[in-house]
């Protein structure tokens, strides 16, 4: 029996941090071995903010190696780079020929970033999901991890699939999924602002390769309040998030103690960060070790991204000539 297909992808414009760890690659981990797991570098993507050289390849390595140091194994999935695929770019080209502007201009994400980037407001940007339609389809993907803010994306990929199938009057692609990780599965980790996930554009995460004295200086600057005036009390959500974030890298019994100190109005918002602060680290330490060590193995590196791309290739080549033949693209000499 044939394995359902998943495909995830990452920009490379930054470090994983612990929300993107709990949140989703360790449920990557789970699926290794009953999934045929596609897990690419989106660097492609990543032009539509005109990163310079230096930062668009530093920043692809650095996520390679993330992704290997958290466990993910390129003998059992597939992990590459997104510009090593040019069946993708060709794909995207021809799924383009039957996006309209219309539909286009009105998703959520190109209206947001032409707000955020009003002075570079790219093609790139307007056809954003139908880039990430090319990158989903082409392995045919049945199912995509999302998150709420790139859920009208799948939508839109969704939308292309069915639509080259009606056109064409062919089943070529089948209808992705989203993937939500058995719904209870997945953990959302509060940022350190007081509200909302941890997430790399809002400042208030913790990266997975961040050094213990940048780690003590982000959580001894977390939110708090003035302590609680009644026995009991409820947190309110910024105290909450750091009992939260405690229970994800602390003992039951640290949680338990300092919770009964806030229960009691005796609570230290001092001595909870730091020590929360030693327990992240304790926790993030051994995986950054690791994301060192595989970064100064550019042998390592440069192998795995090799096997990535052609077993990436392979898969793609076989869908690309597929939609070439449906099309009508044949040689005629």
């Amino acid at each position: 029996m044939n394995k359902q297909t998943v495909l995830s992808g990452i920009r490379p414009t930054g470090y994983l941090h612990l929300g993107n760890y709990f949140g989703a690659v360790q449920n990557f981990l789970r699926m290794q071995d009953d999934y045929n797991c596609f897990f690419f570098i989106a660097d492609i993507h990543s032009l539509t903010t005109h990163p310079t050289p230096e930062n668009l390849q530093s920043g692809v390595r650095q996520v390679l190696a993330e992704y290997l140091a958290c466990g993910i194994d390129p003998e059992k999935a597939t992990i590459f780079i997104q510009s090593d695929v040019p069946e993708v770019s060709e794909l995207y080209a021809f799924l383009n020929m039957n996006a309209y502007l219309g539909e286009l201009e009105r998703t959520t994400s190109f209206k947001d970033k032409a707000r955020q980037q009003p002075d570079n407001v790219n093609a790139g940007l307007l056809t954003y999901p139908v880039l990430m339609a090319a990158d989903i389809i082409i392995h045919k993907a049945n199912f995509v991890p999302v998150g709420k803010d790139q859920e009208q994306n799948l939508e839109m990929a969704r939308k292309f699939a069915k639509r080259f199938n009606r056109m064409y009057n062919k089943e070529v692609f089948p209808i992705p999924q989203p993937y939500t990780f058995g719904g209870g599965d997945m953990i959302k980790v509060p940022g350190l602002d007081g509200s909302g996930k941890m997430g790399k554009s809002e400042g208030n995460a913790i990266n997975l390769f961040e050094d213990p004295k940048s780690i003590r200086k982000k959580v001894m600057r977390a939110v708090t309040d003035s302590g609680p005036t009644e026995m009991n009390q409820q947190k309110p959500e910024a105290i909450q998030n750091l009992f939260t974030l405690m229970k994800i890298v602390s003992t039951a019994d640290t949680v338990t103690h300092f919770d009964g100190l806030y229960n009691n109005c005796e609570i230290r918002y001092g001595d909870l960060k730091k020590h929360l602060a030693e327990d992240i680290i304790a926790y993030t330490s051994p995986i950054r070790e690791r994301i060192i060590e595989i970064l100064e193995d550019d042998a390592y590196l440069a192998k795995v991204a090799k096997m990535g791309a052609e077993k990436a290739r392979e898969s793609a080549s076989r869908t690309l000539n597929e939609v070439k033949d449906v099309i009508g693209f044949r040689k005629l000499f």
